[in-house]
């Protein structure tokens, strides 16, 4: 589902997903307000199911695609993310998520956090990404 309001001369536009948390929490999985668009925290959630229990690497891989899959609805891809953030529960991750990150991103060159956290809503949850992208005028609808 897309939503779109005016705030003052910009326009905002929310998009939702399937995810539950949305409608729970009161969130929108993306919101693009002038140039930017930003992708809330995504899990590596497919159909409401955990993707690669146990393994961060595949769950940063989901992550991504999920984020990104936000972002298709705003007609951008990976080569407009100008931002990464990345929670982890284990330093011992660090490494696949990384390395996953740079797969996705690695010609983009994004700037990127990565942060150890004490948990998730769901504790399968390993990963979990947001994205932030630019576009330009010709972008926008």
């Amino acid at each position: 589902m897309t939503e779109s309001a005016a705030v003052g001369q910009a326009s905002v536009e929310r998009v939702q997903s399937d995810s539950p948390w949305e409608e729970t929490i009161g969130f929108a999985r993306a919101v693009a307000a002038g140039d930017r668009v930003l992708v809330s925290g995504t899990m590596p959630l497919v159909d409401g199911a955990v993707q690669g229990e146990g393994d961060p690497y595949v769950q940063a891989r989901t992550a991504f695609a999920n984020a990104l899959a936000a972002l298709e609805r705003f007609g951008l891809g990976a080569e407009s993310v100008i931002r990464t953030r990345m929670y982890v529960t284990h330093a011992r991750d660090v490494e696949d998520v990384g390395r996953a990150h740079r797969e996705v991103f690695g010609s983009v060159r994004p700037a990127a956090t990565l942060v150890i956290v004490s948990g998730f809503v769901d504790s399968r949850v390993l990963v979990e990404v947001e994205i932030e992208a630019f576009r330009t005028t010709k972008e926008r609808p």
